[in-house]
């Protein structure tokens, strides 16, 4: 009597996607109740394999629904439809202290999927059972990719399908002397915003003004916005990560022609002030390296460089004229910047001044530095270039990883109906793309 071989089928919808979209995977013609392994690779752009993976048992139908059923263990556990994507981390034998984020923003993040026999937790090396491809990408068909250098700015130009105009975003990022950081800008630009990734903080933009940028390269950079043809003139936001953050909401406090509809700052800090070159505050910043500190790992930690927060108004950013609703977003195990001390501040500050009311302030439980878009893999610590001192570090940005990913889902769908709420009203239509 002959046996039939069942081999086992695996979904994944959509095997082409945004990285903000959610993924389900169905596993279908195992035995019942069979023990499983999905296991997630990704080789990076820079040649690192990081992997997730996640234990399941089938039903009665051999079937596993990675979006409805539980993970018994692998780096993640419970029920959880994209933990095979933000779990990632290295591979046993990686070099030490990397992180994960796109560079060509042009091409995707491919990654492996493959279903293995039993619980398994190292040695992927038997054959699989099933496997697919799925892409991962962080610009969406027809979204187009501008460099500008032009009217003394420098940075990346994001622009939507169709004629427009579009509602703009002026998109500033942190250190670490990486020059143009794209990957929020071009997601962005696939929600439907014309985006500028600007650079204010590599050589090349500094040898565009003797080395100094000052406010003038802000508003220059604001003025290039309202003055595109496919862009609204008054539709501009500000959106800053990190540094990035910081400058942001100095810039929109103080008095010059700087004026978005609204503001998103992540993970910045509002003792950092901008009055002369951004070099200036960037020094400031570190005004006191005693109170620099260093974990078990000697890993850099950076969170006490603005504390205690200071009473003295004069050395704060002055808040108190933002004219603007202001999405304020931190994360509570932020080690390396002042983030969620300085976001309550900075709503004292707005209550005693009356503008409280343009305040929305997030702060999640256990979330470090780095709230990237959703589904992006925690990253506690890693290298980073130190622009003042010209040495390499690891720095420790914190939180925990459940904990994180989930401030970073949550926090980007916030993101973004606080964006379309301001930037997209009933008289312009909201984008299709």
């Amino acid at each position: 009597m002959e046996t039939t071989t069942i081999c086992p089928k695996m979904t994944v919808k959509p095997t082409r996607g945004l990285v903000d979209e959610d993924i389900a995977i169905v596993i279908s013609g195992l035995s019942p109740k069979q023990a499983i392994t999905i296991r997630s690779l990704l080789n990076s752009e820079d040649k690192d394999f990081w992997h997730a993976y996640g234990h399941y048992v089938s039903d009665d139908n051999g079937v596993v629904n990675v979006v409805e059923d539980e993970c018994f263990g692998g780096t993640y556990n419970g029920r959880e439809p994209t933990g095979l994507i933000w779990s990632l981390k290295p591979v046993p034998g990686s070099r030490p202290a990397l992180r994960l984020r796109k560079v060509d923003v042009l091409t995707p993040f491919i990654l492996n999927i493959s279903v293995y026999k039993g619980h398994i937790s190292k040695c992927f090396e038997e054959p699989p059972l099933a496997r697919a491809i799925i892409e991962r990408w962080y610009i969406a068909p027809g979204v187009s990719r501008v460099d500008v250098k032009e009217k003394g700015i420098r940075g990346t130009l994001f622009i939507p399908p169709g004629p427009g105009p579009f509602p703009g975003i002026l998109d500033m990022w942190g250190g670490g002397g990486s020059g143009i950081t794209e990957y929020r800008s071009s997601l962005l630009a696939s929600h439907g915003y014309a985006v500028l990734a600007l650079d204010f903080l590599s050589s090349q933009a500094k040898s565009m003004h003797s080395g100094n940028i000052t406010e003038k390269y802000f508003e220059a950079a604001f003025e290039f916005l309202q003055s595109h043809p496919r862009i609204c003139s008054d539709r501009i936001s500000i959106c800053g990560f990190s540094f990035g953050a910081s400058v942001a909401v100095a810039l929109v406090a103080n008095e010059n022609s700087i004026n978005p509809r609204c503001l998103v700052c992540v993970s910045g800090c509002h003792i950092i002030q901008v009055k002369n070159t951004i070099d200036d505050a960037l020094e400031g910043f570190f005004r006191h390296p005693g109170k620099l500190k260093y974990d078990e790992s000697n890993h850099v930690i950076w969170h006490g460089l603005c504390l205690p927060i200071p009473t003295d108004e004069s050395e704060k950013v002055k808040v108190r004229n933002l004219k603007c609703p202001f999405l304020l977003v931190a994360g509570s195990d932020d080690q390396n910047m002042a983030a969620a001390e300085s976001a309550e501040d900075i709503e004292n500050m707005m209550k005693a001044a009356g503008n409280e009311h343009l305040l929305t302030k997030l702060v999640y439980p256990m979330a470090g530095h780095l709230i990237d878009p959703p589904y992006s893999p925690h990253i506690r610590s890693s290298n980073f270039f130190d622009s003042i001192k010209k040495q390499r570090v690891v720095l420790l940005y914190g939180g925990s990883t459940k904990e994180h990913c989930f401030a970073q889902e949550d926090s980007w769908k916030k993101i973004l109906d606080f964006l379309h709420h301001h930037l997209y009203d009933a008289e312009i239509i909201s984008p299709k793309l």
